[in-house]
């Protein structure tokens, strides 16, 4: 190729390179339009959802730099973050934390293990089995204050509760007795049916092919539950996890209904505090520092779990 003849190929190139790009800029921006449309009827669920969570968490950070009780007029002044400092040092602080997550992990591991019992039986066909299903998912249908008011009154009341009542001798007060685990009993009695929901799901959508390959080759009812089943299911137990335990650490009917947070601090949680410095000790500062604190932690271990079990999820799919 000659030289004149390089001179009139290049501006020929140059000249069609300018025309694909002219397109797919073209072709991009009709892209962002299209994504515009399509985002633009979730515009206002977006607004709303602004309104009622960040410009309120925007106010809790603002009240967390302020030393302020209610009782004391003229007593709000800016202290930075001595209330964040004072909240570490207090000791009741990290007592009600311990509570949340022992709280937290025995209710979940409780419900998962029940989730997953129920779930296997389910999962057969029997006679009946909708309306089982029906009665078992009920306890996560009924509203907390109601469900925690039914376990104090009619279930474990020293005098009429049921429980009381199938044993032999004296009724025993369970709520002034054994705090902690009344509570987690009823929130493992509303929680359980949403892990056997999941837990059910997941066990629907494992191809019936493997298990009727793994029977003929021998294998049992329980190494094809511990080779096939169970790691099938180990993303719809993590996510049943995670889920749980972000609601979980709002727990706050079960506590406020049950034991009041008592005797002393031994079943209140961290929501539980919260409220107690908020509305009975009038401290709005050291509050909001705890609610900022809580949130954080949450937002950072929610979203390490979410990422694996998404990572997780995506595995499956890819290797699929």
């Amino acid at each position: 190729m000659t030289t004149s003849q390089v001179g009139t190929a290049r501006p020929a190139e140059t000249e069609a390179e300018h025309v694909a790009r002219i397109k797919e800029t073209q072709d991009v921006g009709v892209s962002r339009a299209e994504g515009w449309r399509r985002r633009g009827p979730l515009l206002p669920a977006l607004i709303f959802m602004i309104l009622i969570t960040q410009i309120p968490f925007l106010f809790t950070l603002y009240y967390s730099t302020l030393s302020w009780n209610l009782v004391r007029p003229g007593s709000r002044q800016f202290v930075g973050l001595q209330n964040y400092i004072d909240v570490v040092q207090d000791r009741t602080f990290w007592q009600v934390a311990f509570n949340s997550v022992w709280f937290i992990v025995v209710t979940v591991l409780i419900s998962i293990v029940l989730g997953l019992l129920l779930a296997l039986l389910l999962d057969r066909v029997f006679l009946g089995r909708g309306v089982v299903r029906t009665l078992l998912i009920t306890p996560f249908l009924v509203t907390p204050v109601a469900g925690a008011l039914m376990w104090k009154t009619a279930m474990l009341d020293p005098v009429f509760g049921i429980v009381n009542w199938l044993l032999p001798g004296e009724g025993i007060d369970f709520v002034s007795s054994f705090p902690r685990t009344s509570i987690i009993v009823a929130l493992v009695w509303q929680w359980t049916p949403f892990m056997m929901l999941l837990i059910l799901a997941g066990l629907q959508s494992m191809p019936r092919d493997i298990l009727e390959a793994g029977r003929v080759d021998g294998a049992g009812a329980f190494q094809l539950f511990r080779e096939l089943t169970l790691p099938h299911l180990r993303r719809f137990i993590e996510l049943g996890a995670v889920l749980g335990a972000i609601y979980l650490v709002n727990t706050f009917d079960q506590i406020y209904m049950m034991t009041q947070g008592g005797p002393g601090t031994d079943s209140a949680n961290l929501p539980f505090y919260i409220y107690q410095r908020a509305f009975l000790g009038f401290d709005i500062g050291q509050a909001a520092a705890m609610g900022v604190i809580v949130v954080i932690f949450t937002m950072i271990i929610a979203s390490f779990a979410l990422r694996l079990i998404f990572k997780s999820f995506t595995g499956k799919e890819e290797a699929a």
